[in-house]
């Protein structure tokens, strides 16, 4: 099976850039598509940003030109570069990744301040 495990998040000003990443196991990952979403708390997840084995990349209108999704398959590695942080950009990030199962990581929490 195929863990995930989310990091980089934290406590940033407005202006302010964050770098997650979203470590998998596994040797699918490479024929995989990820994705990061967010979670505000009493809403649903929604899709940030997404990267698919061919590199292609799409992103929600709220974060285009700000955030940047890549991947490092040597590494096993998903990141989530976001500059020019937003308070609503405020949020639970998610790694997920789409194979025979919908695979979620833990978490990690990014909040920005005014």
């Amino acid at each position: 099976q195929v863990q995930l495990v989310e990091s980089g998040g934290g406590l940033v000003q407005a202006g302010g850039s964050l770098r997650l990443s979203c470590a998998a196991s596994g040797s699918i990952f490479s024929i995989s598509a990820v994705g990061w979403y967010r979670q505000v708390s009493g809403e649903q997840r929604k899709l940030v940003a997404a990267i698919n084995s061919l590199y292609r990349t799409n992103y929600a209108d709220s974060v285009k030109g700000r955030f940047t999704i890549s991947r490092d398959n040597a590494r096993n590695t998903v990141y989530l570069q976001m500059n020019s942080l937003k308070p609503e950009d405020t949020g639970v990030y998610y790694c997920n990744l789409k194979s025979e199962y919908d695979y979620w990581g833990q978490g990690t929490q990014v909040t920005v301040s005014s």
